[in-house]
């Protein structure tokens, strides 16, 4: 993504730019913002910026000063200019500086989007001959391909961001396939990647949930098919079927149709439940079509979701029944077709708090135990009693989940790797999250700063090696991540309240 940065004394323009504008649509992500071209300016020698936009008439240094100032540090970068001032001498100037457009307040969004679009195909043109990293690549990659597999990017945008890659994936229909390791492995996911990436022509990214998704294209349906059988085939001969759990969604015409593929893979995840052995879960091998048909008219998940989000376990059991009931009346319904429709029900509703909540072994059990109950019901009354048991379940999971996705999945990693160089600054790369936001996020969800989170973190795993290993104190502060001695003394005994050498003395 492009990095944009926000200067306008005014903090209403300044909030407006940053919630107002959906600056992914164009690839694009607000990394600061500043109220005086002085700020600014000061901002701006610490960090990577690419498009500047900016107000002319500010306290202690104006828009155009900005500029000049700015280019001195980038020379290559982009600047709009807003202005409330219609002034032939401020185009002027803003003209010779080599702005982008000068745009009046209050702001045409329309004429602002154009702006964005026309300049990031600027950039894009720019910047083509570029090399990548292999780790820019992966990160660029993982990040274009969801967003296109869950329709948040147009085709337009897609083609132009793939090229810059040097990628060239195309077919008019697209199967999407999903490996999942049990337990996660990041570094084995990376060496699969890897491998994929050197024997198959097909795309593969890391999606938000962490797992491997590989895009089989071709011209027609049978091609993507044939093709994911065969590497899927290939992969469990090369490492068997004991270490992946792999998914395949439905085949789906290019242009919008590869997100109902990629969330029909998501669910077929989650049939794993239903099987006997790893195998490959195919989803449409799950649901038969008149079941899978009946669902998509006579329920409207919609409804569902919402009451299962806003915890409302009585409206949601009643209208579960009341639905049940009215299914059962229908034309050629029988009772597998119910249970087909009780089984695509739970997996939506186990897709939808997984966006909260990642799944623990105990869980895991328990769902299983729930979709073989339901499975198993020979009777009307036993299948609704198990779902319903399901979803008090699942509301009851929910509700140890109201913590922020985002500041659940750094808590996590921080766990996991304490010893690294983590900053806002990085992590926010790595989840697609502002460091701003995330910064003001964590301290809202966790009640501490970030450094502070991550100190006492530290701290602890350096209590343990403290007194379990024979580590000096110096060496136990590099294994935590303390690249000064002096630092982690202090922090220590910030949060001990003693000395690492008193600490490690008195076990």
């Amino acid at each position: 993504m492009y990095r944009v940065f926000l200067v306008d004394d005014e903090p209403f323009i300044l909030e407006g730019l940053t919630d107002g504008v959906d600056w992914g649509a164009f690839g694009l992500e607000v990394c600061g913002r500043a109220s005086n071209g002085q700020l600014a300016l000061s901002q701006l020698q610490q960090l990577n910026v690419d498009i500047l936009i900016t107000d002319i008439t500010m306290p202690q240094m104006n828009g155009l000063e900005l500029i000049r100032a700015s280019r001195d540090l980038m020379p290559d970068l982009k600047t709009i200019i807003l202005s409330g001032y219609n002034e032939f001498d401020y185009v002027k100037q803003g003209l010779t500086l080599g702005i982008e457009n000068y745009l009046l307040k209050p702001i045409n969004f329309e004429e602002l989007y154009a702006t964005l679009k026309n300049t990031t195909e600027k950039i894009n043109a720019s910047r083509s001959h570029l090399s990548f990293t292999d780790e820019e690549k992966h990160i660029l990659q993982d990040n274009i391909f969801y967003r296109w597999m869950t329709d948040q990017i147009s085709e337009e945008a897609f083609g132009e961001r793939v090229n810059m890659l040097g990628m060239r994936p195309e077919g008019a229909y697209a199967l999407a396939g999903i490996i999942r390791l049990s337990p996660s492995d990041d570094e084995q996911l990376g060496k699969l990647r890897q491998e994929i990436h050197a024997n198959l022509a097909a795309p593969c990214f890391r999606d938000m949930e962490g797992d491997l998704v590989i895009v089989f294209l071709g011209d027609r349906p049978e091609a993507c098919t044939r093709l994911a059988e065969e590497a899927i085939r290939d992969l469990m001969l090369r490492h068997g079927s004991d270490m992946y759990r792999i998914s395949l969604g439905t085949v789906e015409p290019t242009g919008g149709g590869q997100r109902l593929s990629y969330e029909n893979a998501r669910k077929a995840q989650e049939y794993f439940m239903l099987m006997d052995d790893n195998g490959i879960a195919r989803y449409k091998l799950f649901l038969s079509v008149d079941s899978a048909q009946a669902v998509k008219v006579e329920i409207t998940w919609e409804d569902y979701r919402s009451l299962l989000l806003t915890k409302e376990v009585d409206t949601l059991l009643g209208r579960i029944e009341q639905d049940f009931h009215k299914l059962l009346a229908g034309a050629n319904m029988d009772l597998q077709k119910l249970r087909d429709m009780a089984i695509e029900m739970i997996v939506r509703m186990k897709m939808e708090i997984q966006k909260f909540n990642q799944s623990d072994p105990a869980s895991a059990e328990m769902h299983a135990w729930l979709f073989r109950k339901v499975s198993q019901s020979k009777r009307i009354d036993d299948l609704l009693a198990a779902v319903k048991e399901a979803v008090i379940v699942i509301i009851g999971e929910l509700e140890e989940a109201d913590r922020s996705p985002v500041v659940k999945l750094v808590v996590r990693h921080l766990e996991q790797h304490y010893a690294d160089n983590l900053s806002l600054k990085t992590l926010g790369h790595k989840f697609h999250v502002h460091p701003a936001y995330l910064g003001r996020l964590f301290q809202r969800e966790t009640g501490e700063a970030f450094t502070e989170y991550l100190n006492k973190v530290r701290v602890e795993k350096a209590k343990e090696m403290l007194r379990h290993s024979p580590l000096k104190v110096h060496e136990v502060s590099a294994q935590v991540g303390y690249l000064e001695p002096s630092y982690f003394y202090k922090q220590f005994k910030k949060i001990v309240g003693v000395t690492p050498n008193d600490y490690k003395a008195r076990q």
